[in-house]
């Protein structure tokens, strides 16, 4: 059964790196020279979408080039698709822990921006100690982030007002307070007119994994951690069975005596601080001077993990595992075939359209009985 599971993912994989193929060969104006010669042109075009992948293998996993002085020193594109994909699995959870409950969490962009503000702040403002300084850091971004998150939900339970709109409206928000922050004598870094604050100290930044010249950190250690948690929470936890009967029923649960207002506002806490983990998570770890554009996509990116994963919290790191190799191997296959750096946002967008429509695949592979798992799409979310 578990292997039926895997059947639709890996061949949704495997025809949007067809396609995706497909698109890199025929965008190369080499290959699109030999349309004459239909047998070379075919030859040409499979040499350049294997290229282009193997550049986008040696950007994401492995670099025979970089090991020729030290071996583990070609991991290192392997090192910056974990720094990638830590932030990624945080902001996913945060948005599929929603999904679960049935809501609708747009806001991991802002929710994100928050839990770096209050990282970035404890972590260049206050001395602690070397362990407590980054826990302190993490704490508050958690709580921040949570707070931003939690306001959400309690508008929802109190007002009716739609979690949608709402987040949407609350990234701006927190974009633009961000910009006012780093005007400011408080964040702005002495000497400095462009929007940079000061580096977090030493003592707050994450530990690196496999030494100083690889960027991979306890971020993504963190990120697994949460993975867990999140599991636990909603599988054997009282808590995660409330949230998941609210997102499967609203109605019914209210009437099995399960307090909505209750469950959405905590959701939304908890997903907000997931999302500021994530926030913290980069900051501390991998961008120690925050600036106006810390968040980078994360909060956006995390939408399509979250979809791609099926709301689960496994799927969810696969995904992210996956985006983050996407967006650290892009560069390399830019570089390396001059392939444009938007076809790899096509295979993402690839990738998430076949995972995304089971029936298509089924109905390309005449498959049939093969268990298509859970879409969020399918369960839809409350309103």
């Amino acid at each position: 059964m578990k292997l039926k599971k895997l059947i639709l993912p890996a061949l949704s994989f495997a025809m949007a790196l067809f396609v995706g193929g497909l698109l890199v060969a025929l965008s190369d104006s080499k290959v699109l020279a030999l349309k004459d010669q239909p047998l070379s042109m075919i030859g040409k075009g499979f040499s350049t979408a294997a290229g282009a992948y193997w550049a986008l293998f040696r950007g994401s996993i492995f670099d025979p080039q970089l090991a020729e002085g030290h071996f583990f020193q070609g991991f290192y594109p392997l090192s910056e698709t974990l720094v990638a994909a830590s932030p990624l699995i945080l902001t996913g959870l945060s948005v599929a822990l929603a999904f679960r409950a049935g809501l609708f969490n747009i806001g991991a962009q802002g929710q994100f921006i928050a839990g770096a503000i209050g990282a970035s702040w404890i972590g260049f403002t206050f001395e602690l100690p070397i362990v407590i300084h980054a826990i302190a850091a993490i704490v508050v971004a958690m709580l921040f982030a949570g707070l931003y998150g939690g306001f959400v939900g309690l508008l929802k339970a109190r007002t009716g007002a739609h979690e949608v709109i709402v987040t949407i409206m609350l990234n701006y928000v927190a974009g633009y307070f961000l910009l006012w922050l780093l005007s400011t004598t408080a964040f702005l870094r002495p000497g400095r007119q462009d929007p940079l604050a000061p580096d977090v100290r030493e003592s707050a930044q994450l530990p690196h994994l496999f030494g100083p010249d690889l960027r991979a950190n306890l971020g993504f250690i963190i990120a697994l951690i949460a993975a867990a948690a999140i599991w636990w929470l909603l599988s054997r936890s009282t808590w995660g069975f409330r949230f998941r009967a609210v997102g499967a029923n609203a109605a019914a649960s209210r009437t099995a005596g399960i307090s909505v207002a209750r469950v959405t506002t905590s959701v939304m806490f908890i997903a907000g601080a997931l999302a500021g983990l994530g926030g913290a998570v980069q900051i501390l770890g991998s961008e120690p001077a925050m600036t106006s554009g810390v968040g980078g996509s994360f909060g956006f990116d995390a939408i399509t993990v979250a979809l791609l994963g099926r709301a689960t919290p496994i799927g969810t790191v696969f995904a992210a595992l996956l985006f983050g190799a996407l967006r650290a191997g892009g560069l390399t296959m830019q570089a390396s075939t001059e392939t444009p750096l938007d076809l790899v946002l096509v295979i993402q967008a690839l990738v998430v359209l076949f995972i995304a429509a089971p029936a298509l695949i089924k109905s390309l592979f005449r498959l049939k009985n093969v268990d298509e798992g859970t879409t969020v799409a399918s369960k839809g979310w409350n309103g």
